[in-house]
């Protein structure tokens, strides 16, 4: 228990320690008042918030399951990790379509992506978690109360659970998947016209083709990690009721801490690629912007 504890403890500082310096680099410095760093700090705070509240309560709870407001910490736990998480999913979701119009559509990006348009999105990634936690909670006061601990997963009901997981899980997953595909498909294309045309002048095009693997590299990082993080969480929530309830809760508890660890891995997947965001850092680790 002590060391799931201490897990649970140094992923909640290394969570918020990143997106703390993602959040400072987008509100500090002004080349990144983009509508693309918008979405990447509505991210930031999200998963922040899953650092600060949800990994310290579920770490509490394992330690004391029997503190005092037990069912009243356990509830707003519940509440705020079903918030925050599919938050932060969904702010994913958004940040591949941003880039998808910057890659596959310069021309129009600024048309299509706009301020506007980013409120929008970070309203609706936020807004529409509320409705599905507030939701599967007011479910779950309904139902009798048999255990004697704050599970870090309560099963709704099964039209809950379907609409939940295929709205928050799924969904994004899907559009995450096809969105950075597509990406890479246009990305390779342009890239091998490129080099035909620097070959065709007589230019090496060892430059460019350093490039397009960086490019392939990070957006396979990208998708890796977050199909890592959710996608054993996801089964295992979609085939429970198919198997009469039979995955133990430890395991689905387990998959749900592996889940978590997405918040901590964003902040390195989404900005220490970037060379803005890294010189960003170390301004602001070396107290540079205090001067």
């Amino acid at each position: 228990i002590y060391l799931l504890c201490a897990v649970i403890g140094l992923s909640s500082l290394l969570t918020v320690c990143g997106n703390l310096l993602v959040i400072t680099s987008v509100i500090y410095f002004r080349q990144l008042h983009t509508p693309t760093h918008y979405l990447i700090l509505s991210l930031a705070v999200a998963d922040l918030l899953v650092g600060v509240i949800v990994l310290p309560f579920s770490a509490a709870l394992i330690v004391n399951p029997c503190m005092y407001l037990q069912t009243f910490i356990c509830r707003v736990r519940n509440v705020c990790d079903i918030f925050m998480c599919t938050t932060s999913i969904l702010n994913l979701c958004f940040i591949s379509l941003d880039r998808y119009h910057a890659v596959c559509q310069p021309l129009k990006y600024r048309m299509i992506i706009n301020v506007r348009v980013t409120v929008g999105m970070i309203v609706l990634s936020w807004c529409l978690p509320v409705l599905i936690a507030i939701c599967i909670t007011m479910s779950d006061m309904n139902k009798k109360k048999s255990q004697t601990r704050c599970l870090l997963f309560q099963t709704p009901s099964l039209t809950l659970l379907i609409i939940g997981t295929v709205l928050l899980l799924y969904l994004p997953a899907v559009i995450i998947l096809t969105t950075y595909i597509k990406i890479l498909i246009v990305a390779q294309r342009q890239a091998r016209a490129i080099e035909n045309a620097a070959c065709l002048s007589g230019k090496p095009g060892e430059m460019i083709s350093k490039k397009q693997n960086k490019a392939t590299r990070t957006l396979a990082i990208i998708i890796g990690v977050f199909l890592t993080c959710w996608t054993p969480f996801s089964f295992c929530v979609t085939f429970n009721p198919l198997t009469n309830y039979t995955i133990p809760v430890p395991v689905i508890e387990s998959f749900k801490c592996f889940g978590w660890s997405n918040s901590m891995l964003n902040p390195f997947v989404y900005a220490f690629f970037y060379s803005w965001f890294r010189s960003a850092f170390r301004m602001i680790i070396s107290g540079q912007i205090f001067q």
